[in-house]
């Protein structure tokens, strides 16, 4: 089948987390570069969308499309790492020092990777900068305000705010880094990441790597944002606030709601007996092979519980008979 049960998902997560912390420095940067760029110019493509429908939800449709691109070409987004390398930690599979390397590394690419792109698609949308009239230049530069400024002039309201928004935000993101576990094939890859991903986008929560694309892009475009307005009200608490979405909401609570018996590995199938009716074949088979009467006088019972109850005393009966 091409779905994968959950307690495989789980020992997938383990895995990949282990996988990530492994990756040599420049396999990070390279791969969070190309995240960070892509994820960026999904954001703009959402942005487009919504500016030429008026319909703000249908940008939101678009928008995994980036993420689809990151998690098909196993591209390094350091949002979904948040919920897989710590599971590989408590599974002694990788060390803290490794995950923190892992983390620092791709937080740098990103940000190489989304300025890079927002220098490109300001030079793009301002046509070399001989021309401001684009519409998605007031878009940019607002939001970009709407992510600082607008949080700052709540003050410690607004800085709460951010965080849960970035827990939520990061909630949903992980949660499409998983579904994409669940389905072996390439379509109910995709199918299964969108979702979440459509969810987190469409109800404007706050994600990290968008956010370093946006907020730059506004202030090369004319935004009233400082680099410490930046820091202090979208980028510390956004951070943190995807760690403890990815970390906590999908990783650990995935890690130990699907964790068998107290061992820590994945819930194994029941090994199966011979079905009832080919055993009750292979006794006709042998003619003259008595059965013995408690099998004889236990009730029918369908085959899939017969398929335990059957087996044995049959075997048992053969065995005797043949003293």
């Amino acid at each position: 089948m091409d779905y994968v049960k959950p307690a495989e998902v789980r020992q997938t997560m383990i895995d990949t987390g282990k996988a990530k912390a492994e990756l040599t420095t420049s396999q990070l940067l390279i791969r969070s570069g190309l995240a960070g760029a892509i994820l960026a110019c999904a954001t703009t493509l959402a942005m487009t969308a919504s500016a030429q429908t008026g319909i703000p939800m249908v940008g939101a449709l678009l928008f995994p499309v980036g993420f689809v691109i990151i998690v098909l070409l196993g591209l390094e987004l350091v949002t979904g790492s948040f919920a897989l390398i710590p599971l590989a930690v408590l599974e002694r599979k990788t060390t803290v020092k490794a995950m923190l390397k892992n983390y620092g590394w791709v937080i740098i690419g990103h940000l190489i990777g989304c300025g890079l792109y927002a220098l490109a698609y300001v030079f793009v949308a301002t046509k070399a900068g001989s021309d401001l009239s684009n519409p998605l230049i007031a878009t940019i530069v607002g939001a970009s305000e709407a992510k600082t400024t607008a949080y700052q002039a709540l003050g410690a309201g607004g800085m709460l705010l951010v965080f849960v928004k970035a827990i939520l935000c990061n909630w949903m993101v992980t949660l499409g880094a998983v579904m994409a576990m669940t389905s072996k094939s390439t379509g109910g890859k995709i199918a299964a990441m969108w979702l979440p991903i459509l969810i987190f986008f469409g109800q404007g929560f706050e994600h990290t790597v968008v956010n370093m694309f946006v907020i730059p892009a506004g202030m090369l475009l004319g935004a009233n944002v400082s680099g410490m307005e930046w820091l202090v009200w979208n980028g510390i608490p956004v951070l943190l606030g995807n760690f403890v979405g990815g970390a906590l909401l999908t990783g650990l609570l995935l890690y130990w709601g699907q964790k068998s018996g107290g061992t820590g590995s994945p819930a194994a199938e029941p090994e199966q007996s011979p079905s009832a009716g080919s055993l009750t074949h292979a006794a006709s088979a042998a003619p003259g092979t008595p059965i013995s009467a408690a099998a004889a006088v236990r009730p029918a019972l369908p085959a899939a519980a017969g398929t335990f109850v059957y087996a044995e005393p049959l075997r048992a009966a053969s065995l005797e008979d043949r003293r």
